[in-house]
């Protein structure tokens, strides 16, 4: 056995110091959650920062996979997830807008975390050409854009036995050619382009198809990594956030577990179990003991989300299709402190390869918002609906609090206070909930974040009165358009308010 010299302690506590900083989002300490812009560009993005994200408190964008792709005939959303290069062009923009949208979401204070796929390259194709204009050979596996050849990827086999873990590694998925992460020059070049990105200012990744490649090979890479740059106001030896791709639901061969160490990974438990209780198929009272007690990972190593652009798909989860529970599900996962969260921001989709709108197929649009603040031109933006914004403002003013004073009927009525900051209550039975119920808040009047908001002194929806003893009367109907009725500090009228 050989002693631990000092320097080698010192080389221990570094590295474990950097992986667990990757579980830090590296956000503004007034904001929370990202938002998963699906398929935006990057010009729209920084807009979207500037004028609605940063003003309502979000905290991120999730962009999507910004390399070059190869041109899938019909456009389908999934080419983006097929790379023939690591160049910035896509159809989202160029390498020039990439960098101008990181520089003005950074300065508002929205950070950028990109969607990185590097598990493998893109399938064969009759014209295997990118987005950039760059060509390939895939059937023999070579990619002169970045460049790989044959000897960087795994020899060819299909996954079709998730309960080898060798299998789901080793081989390609759905026909992508599958990269060794072993290869030296492979880790050089997936470790140069992710620390290209840092360069330009991102603030973290998503990690597509994680549980495909070896968690010691992505411990290495990741560990490579530079500390973010302190340029775009991160502090310095800030290390980039990571969230990994896992499939998991409980019974997996591979295991979220085997990838938690290095990062947080999408806890897809979260969005069954979540879509479950809001769909009333599980009763809303069990939710008292939301986390890790479901099987959940801890909470700072959880991306938590009721669906993303995947499962929307798959008709698996709950979507803007079912706008009520789905809206209702979004406010638990903003009222409950686990988890880092995510939402999903969508187009509208009638089967599951639709691309994103386009006025000629080719062109992805930009989002037209109406004066109302909604979207158009094809995009759903649920980040812009009132009763998921208003409750980013709910997350923000509770950060830091506790839960406590939970309430439910038995059934499927429940309430709960965040510290002495926030109250909110939720209806899924088909009867009224009308009780008397402890908020924890100061005596006074607020305004309901679901219903309305707070203008000018005013409430445009709701008005809950809090006694002194921190009661009040809750009413949800069970026909009304939203389940929920949700108060925080901020909303609170003032005397000189009311009067004006």
């Amino acid at each position: 056995m050989h002693p631990i010299t000092l320097s080698t302690l010192v080389g221990l506590i570094v590295v474990l110091s950097e992986i667990s900083a990757q579980f830090n989002p590296n956000q503004w300490v007034n904001r929370n959650t990202i938002v998963h812009l699906f398929e935006w560009k990057w010009n729209d993005v920084a807009d979207e920062c500037e004028r609605f994200l940063a003003p309502k408190g979000y905290a991120g964008v999730q962009i999507s996979p910004p390399n070059e792709n190869i041109i899938v005939p019909g456009r389908p959303w999934y080419e983006r997830y097929q790379p023939i290069s690591y160049k910035l062009v896509t159809r989202s923009g160029n390498e020039q807008d990439f960098i101008n949208m990181v520089r003005r979401c950074n300065k508002v204070g929205v950070r950028i975390y990109v969607d990185v796929v590097f598990n493998h390259m893109s399938a064969d194709s009759a014209n295997p050409i990118g987005t950039g204009g760059t060509r390939a050979n895939p059937a023999a596996k070579d990619f002169p854009g970045v460049p790989y050849n044959v000897t960087d990827f795994h020899p060819t086999c299909a996954i079709n036995n998730y309960s080898d873990p060798f299998n789901v590694r080793n081989c390609e998925l759905e026909g992508l050619k599958d990269l060794n992460q072993t290869v030296p020059w492979v880790r050089d070049r997936i470790v140069e382009y992710l620390n290209r990105l840092v360069d330009m200012g991102v603030a973290g990744f998503r990690v597509d198809a994680a549980k495909h490649m070896w968690p010691n090979d992505l411990k290495i890479i990741y560990n490579r990594l530079k500390d973010l740059n302190p340029d775009h106001g991160f502090k310095p030896n800030t290390r980039p956030f990571i969230t990994q791709e896992v499939i998991d639901h409980g019974g997996e061969a591979i295991s979220k577990y085997e990838y938690s160490g290095m990062g947080t990974v999408t806890e897809f438990k979260f969005q069954d179990e979540i879509g479950k209780a809001f769909r009333g198929e599980n009763k809303l009272k069990w939710l008292i003991s939301w986390g890790p007690s479901w099987g959940f990972l801890p909470s700072d190593e959880a991306l938590v989300f009721v669906t993303n652009h995947d499962s929307q798909r798959d008709g698996s989860t709950l979507t803007y299709k079912n706008a009520k529970p789905y809206r209702m599900a979004i406010a638990f996962q903003l009222a409950h402190p686990y988890g880092v969260s995510r939402i999903m921001s969508s187009y509208y989709f009638d089967n599951r390869e639709q691309p994103p709108p386009t006025a000629d197929g080719q062109t992805i649009l930009s989002p037209i918002i109406f004066a109302n603040g909604s979207c158009g031109n094809g995009w759903v933006c649920e980040h812009r609906w009132r009763q998921i914004y208003n409750m980013i403002g709910f997350k923000n003013a509770v950060r830091g609090m506790g839960l406590n004073d939970w309430w439910d009927n038995g059934n499927n009525q429940i309430a709960f206070c965040r510290g002495t900051k926030g109250f909110v209550a939720f209806n899924l039975e088909k009867s009224d909930l009308n009780e008397g119920l402890q908020t924890c808040m100061q005596p006074g009047k607020y305004c309901d974040v679901i219903s309305g908001s707070k203008v000018n002194g005013k409430c445009t929806g709701k008005t809950v009165n809090v006694r002194s003893d921190g009661r009040a009367k809750i009413y949800i109907g069970m026909n009304e358009d939203d389940g929920v009725l949700a108060i925080h500090s901020g909303m609170k009228l003032y005397v000189q308010e009311s009067h004006e």
